[in-house]
């Protein structure tokens, strides 16, 4: 099926890119992506957490099937209760960011009430997702998609830059093209994973957005992402994110965002770009 309309999925866990429909070249091909991300936010504490990532993208997409891989790189620098993804948590792990590794130090030794920080740095959560597309309509301006995922507790939990368990989720998400309109939207649910020093919770997550078609090789849009409160002491997720994406040729994709939060669990402000090549 040609001109089959396709978005990338944010969650704030993840890192994966911003929601953007567009216009497959092809019925199977096979696309590389890489990015870089910046964050920065207080996240409920007295001090800011700035938070990196890079990362490396891998899609296959083969009739209604769409098959991704994404492989992180993550500096984060702030409290060791702040995980990346996640917003802030009970962190009861001694050994983690600014008590026991990364550089800098703590304000408050473990088990004090005084949060502690340092900075550090490694590979992040590898995510794995695997998308159906459920419905298409005839001209193909309405479409349901049903996506599955697993986040492996790849990023090191002694370091902070992760829980160290595995997450899974189910989404479920739909656009209405009208002229040069695209709006789109989804919920979805994760089941998160308990370490002995950090204790999560399972939640809901939905966006919603549209995107306007500029010309052939360029649209802008805006999306909603909200995510319910996950661990104890922490907050849901609110965030708004603009961004604009631009077609160089056929091979070539770019995109960049700005975003702003609204809750503690996410934060203050953030931006990035990323470049796509398909084969």
């Amino acid at each position: 099926m040609s001109n089959k309309p396709y978005w990338m999925l944010a969650g704030g866990l993840l890192l994966v890119g911003v929601p953007v429909a567009y216009a497959a070249d092809a019925p199977d091909q096979f696309s590389v992506s890489a990015g870089a991300n910046y964050s920065s936010g207080k996240y409920g504490t007295n001090t800011t957490t700035d938070i990196w990532s890079v990362p490396i993208t891998g899609e296959y997409t083969t009739g209604d099937w769409t098959f991704k891989l994404v492989v992180p790189y993550i500096n984060i620098s702030g409290p060791g209760d702040v995980i990346p993804g996640v917003g802030q948590v009970h962190n009861n792990n001694p050994k983690s960011r600014g008590r026991g590794n990364g550089t800098g130090g703590p304000v408050g030794g473990p088990g004090t009430s005084t949060v502690t920080s340092g900075s550090a740095s490694g590979l992040g959560d590898v995510v794995a997702s695997i998308g159906y597309q459920v419905f298409t309509s005839a001209d193909q301006t309405f479409g349901v998609d049903l996506t599955g995922k697993v986040k492996f507790g790849t990023a090191n939990e002694n370091k902070g830059l992760g829980t160290g368990k595995n997450d899974y989720g189910v989404a479920l998400d739909t656009y209405k093209v009208v002229g040069n309109w695209t709006a789109f939207g989804g919920v979805g649910w994760m089941k998160y994973g308990s370490s002995q020093y950090i204790q999560l919770k399972n939640g809901f997550n939905a966006n919603v957005g549209a995107q306007y078609k500029l010309g052939p090789a360029d649209g802008i849009g805006v999306y909603y992402y909200y995510r319910e409160r996950i661990a104890t002491g922490g907050a849901a997720q609110s965030e708004l994110t603009g961004y604009w994406n631009h077609k160089l040729g056929n091979s070539w994709r770019m995109q960049a965002y700005v975003m702003g939060g609204f809750a503690d669990g996410s934060p203050d402000y953030g931006a990035g770009a990323s470049l796509k090549y398909t084969f």
